[in-house]
């Protein structure tokens, strides 16, 4: 194996088919289960897929990991219009402890369970990623929504757009809930205590849960303005359903007037 392996994660999709992708590559996993595939292929090159649509490769090249992703374009559901993207290093040295740098790990044992623990952390940073992308684009409209209240005084919005973008925010929860597991080690960790001392380390190298925080808190905020709006929306329906209600009255007591005074005229 070589000395130094670099590891790629690329988000591709909002969802990858991990069945559809196993029985098209037809080939024994390292490691699988109903949410991931962990590959070993000739020349020491490795491919994990995710379910949340992340795919990490380790030593390959430009070209080979672009054909990968390519080859199984099939097995994407709704692909973004570029791929997030992120690299790190694994560096292999004569040590007995773990150094983690800016863009690489040091570590004294590099095997298919070290780049398997490592290209799962990378995954989960890139998840991230695009999580707090799509947190932060829900906020602006949020915010959008907000400044128009405070100038107008009114919300203008139907209801049916702002069920869709209450919708829209709580399928990202969602899928946050499902798809990160910063919270829970990898099982073999359990009984490793190198892989265990790595899990840990490389959560803290890439601030998954401070990243998480992060995310989970720009929610909550979403939340509460979404509970405001959806309050007014609803005091705005039973606005007009009273209005509706008077004037449903008046048709009834003009009727009953014009009836009476047909009948004295008669």
């Amino acid at each position: 194996m070589p000395h130094t392996v670099k590891l790629s994660a690329f988000l591709v999709a909002n969802q990858l088919d991990i069945k559809g992708i196993k029985a098209f590559l037809d080939i024994k996993p390292l490691a699988d289960s109903s949410s991931e595939l962990y590959y070993n292929f000739v020349g020491e090159k490795y491919q994990y897929y995710f379910n949340y649509g992340v795919m990490v490769f380790a030593g390959y090249n430009e070209d080979e990991m672009k054909w990968a992703i390519k080859a199984i374009d099939k097995f994407q559901k709704s692909p973004p219009v570029t791929w997030l993207r992120d690299d790190h290093d694994l560096r292999l040295e004569e040590r007995n402890d773990i150094a983690f740098q800016f863009d690489e790990v040091v570590l004294g044992r590099l095997d298919d369970r070290v780049i398997r623990i490592a290209m799962f952390n990378l995954a989960q940073s890139v998840a991230l990623d695009y999580y707090h992308g799509v947190s932060e684009t829900l906020l602006t409209e949020v915010k959008g929504f907000a400044n128009q209240l405070q100038l107008t005084g009114k919300l203008k919005i139907s209801r049916n757009n702002m069920m869709r973008f209450i919708g829209k925010a709580l399928s990202t929860q969602n899928e946050i809930a499902e798809n990160i597991y910063i919270f829970d080690a990898p099982e073999l960790v359990w009984n490793d205590e190198y892989l265990d001392t790595l899990q840990r380390g490389l959560a803290k190298h890439f601030d998954l849960r401070v990243r998480f925080s992060e995310v989970e808190y720009t929610l909550r905020i979403i939340e509460d303005n979404l509970s405001v709006f959806r309050e007014i929306i609803h005091q705005r329906e039973n606005t007009v359903l009273e209005y509706i209600i008077i004037i449903l009255i008046l048709v009834e007591v003009f009727d009953l007037l014009i009836t009476k005074i047909l009948k004295i005229a008669g």
